[in-house]
């Protein structure tokens, strides 16, 4: 059975590897240092395009975020917010008043959601999720 890969080839591997490495933590984020290495290295390959899927280095992105997803779901867990703050963060920012927002209704439906007095519907959480361009389960 020949070999798949000759010591040449893991020596080179391992050299990329290593000098990668250096720059940009490819294994599982066990530190804050390691953490903010992590976003620090990805926000700057997403300055340089690597957010185009076709970039060469669109895959890279993508470890570095499975990486640092898992980091924070372990130590910055999501606190469940209620529907009416969640619509009040995305008003705050968009700069929207309770008056422009006609997906909802009128002004006093609109407050009485934000204080938590009513809940939103299907149809206005279709149309919020529409306008502010998030998943309707943010509203759940």
């Amino acid at each position: 059975m020949e070999a798949l890969m000759d010591r040449t080839v893991v020596a080179e591997i391992t050299s990329h590897f290593q000098a990668l490495s250096s720059v940009i933590p490819l294994h599982s984020i066990h530190s804050e240092d390691d953490y903010d290495r992590a976003v620090s290295a990805q926000n700057k390959l997403l300055d340089a395009g690597a957010a185009d899927e076709k970039h060469p280095l669109a895959d890279l992105v993508n470890t570095l975020g499975v990486l640092i997803s898992e980091y924070d779901s372990v130590h910055y867990p999501a606190k469940d917010v209620p529907p009416g703050g969640m619509l009040r963060f995305l008003m705050e920012q968009h700069k929207l008043t309770q008056s422009k927002l006609p997906e909802i209704g009128r002004q006093g439906v609109v407050s009485e959601i934000l204080s938590g007095k009513r809940d939103l519907n299907i149809r206005q959480i279709k149309a919020l999720s529409e306008r502010f361009n998030v998943l309707p389960t943010v509203f759940f």
